[in-house]
């Protein structure tokens, strides 16, 4: 029954991200029927770094109040929150009300809001939850994490999600200006196709996602093929280590904290490196994980996706759909590499995350550079680009399962503390990108059908 719980914990990691990831993905048909425009994304950006609010609070409790916080309760709690969010943004994500004197879609961006608590406390539930399953489980986690990006790329890929025509502006006068951009006469002009199913459809579906995922947390509960894989394991309850040192706390009432036991072979008196965890890593060495782990999800949560259609739409709009879809693809291919080659190597780290920067570096060039970056008008701009998000996105999330594998081995806290460390680096990767994209407006993009690059 191994399969079975390596895929129940696929479809409970899908719903971490999967609500906020659709969002993102289902904007171009969003956007033309809200009055906020295209300062959705904006917004969007904003909502989601104020509803850090919930891993906040789950981090300060598990930090002043060891073992008092469930995470069970809790995950029930934001599943099923956002089966009802994005089910209400099925029918509600039109309506608008009047706020302040001008017309807001106060209904979008209030769901929008509760699907980003659900998304963001995932981070810091989900990872410690997987505490109570064997190692190899968390890397199944995270092939679900990474579909959870995957999923709604291909769903919005097969409903034809911002196709654009150049058309004869002057010979489709009779197309409204919805969903056309008019330039003078005798200009090409962007018009977006009609998608083949509703947002309303796509947000449902996101709904089902969100169902599928409680399902499985339910099953990882309460299926007694799961709960005999828990049985299985040799681990001791960190409450046990507590009660040998004195503590006197009974291991019914203690914290879910687990430790895999000492081997026979091992010394029972190994030297601590630190008191973070088991005190397999110094100091020195958990600074550097932890930095590296903020470096890493401020780039690929919020750097590189801000700048996204930036560095790829001046290739063309073939070019931007397969690097969004392919890098979508690499994230869960890393994953599924990381289940059969695991490595805790920090030297290995360091090297993917140096390679993995430098793509990414590439990619924030061709975006600065755009709407004319490098070898715009040739076949192999267009596959650079392809090529290096998908190198970007693979080697970045081989580092972050290298990471998620050595806190996990570090106890139920450190994964606590990875939650909360991605999300600090998404926070502080969206902070500093709002301004420069959005009120400095330091990224040009240019008309798909208009633009003239000197060659």
């Amino acid at each position: 029954m191994a399969l079975l719980t390596h895929v129940l914990a696929c479809l409970f990691g899908i719903g971490s991200w999967v609500a906020i990831n659709g969002m993102w993905v289902e904007l171009p048909l969003v956007v033309p029927e809200i009055p906020e425009g295209w300062y959705l994304p904006s917004y969007l950006t904003v909502i989601i770094q104020l509803a850090n609010i919930g891993p906040l609070f789950i981090t300060l409790m598990h930090h002043f109040k060891p073992g008092a916080l469930d995470e069970r309760p809790v995950i029930y709690t934001i599943v099923v929150m956002g089966v009802v969010a994005t089910f209400l943004l099925a029918f509600l994500w039109k309506h608008t009300l009047v706020v302040g004197g001008a017309v807001h879609s106060v209904a979008l961006l209030s769901l929008s809001f509760l699907l980003s608590v659900v998304d963001c406390t995932s981070s810091v539930t989900f990872l410690p939850f997987m505490m109570r399953l064997p190692p190899q489980y968390l890397t199944s986690y995270f092939v679900g994490e990474g579909l959870s990006g995957l999923i709604p790329a291909l769903v919005a890929l097969v409903q034809g999600v911002g196709i654009v025509q150049c058309k004869n502006a002057t010979a489709n006068a009779n197309i409204s200006m919805e969903n056309s951009t008019w330039g003078s006469s005798g200009e090409l002009v962007a018009h977006y196709q009609q998608a083949n199913f509703s947002a309303q459809v796509f947000f449902l579906f996101l709904s089902v996602m969100m169902i599928v995922c409680l399902g499985a947390f339910l099953m990882l509960n309460h299926l007694p093929a799961v709960a005999k894989e828990r049985k299985c394991e040799r681990y001791l309850d960190d409450a046990t280590h507590r009660e040998k040192a004195g503590v006197g706390l009974s291991l019914q009432n203690s914290a879910p904290e687990q430790k895999p036991m000492l081997d026979s072979s091992e010394s029972p008196l190994k030297e601590l490196r630190s008191s973070f965890g088991k005190g397999t890593f110094s100091r020195a060495q958990l600074v550097f994980i932890f930095v590296v782990l903020a470096w890493v999800n401020a780039l690929t949560n919020a750097v590189l996706p801000s700048v996204q259609s930036y560095s790829c739409l001046p290739y063309g709009n073939q070019a931007y759909h397969l690097a969004t879809t392919m890098a979508a693809v690499a994230n869960p291919v890393a994953c599924f590499i990381a289940m059969f080659v695991p490595n805790r190597s920090l030297v290995l780290m360091a090297v993917l995350t140096v390679t993995g920067t430098g793509f990414g570096a590439y990619i924030m060039a061709m975006a600065a550079l755009s709407p004319c970056p490098l070898l715009v008008h040739h076949d192999m701009g267009a596959a650079l680009v392809v090529i290096t998000w998908v190198v970007f996105v693979l080697t970045l999330s081989y580092v972050k399962v290298i990471i998620g594998v050595i806190l996990r081995d570090e106890g139920h806290s450190a994964l606590v503390w990875c939650g909360a460390v991605v999300q600090l680096g998404s926070m502080l990767g969206a902070m500093s990108m709002f301004p420069l994209v959005s009120i400095y407006e330091l990224f040009k993009s240019g008309d798909p059908c208009n633009t003239k690059c000197p060659k």
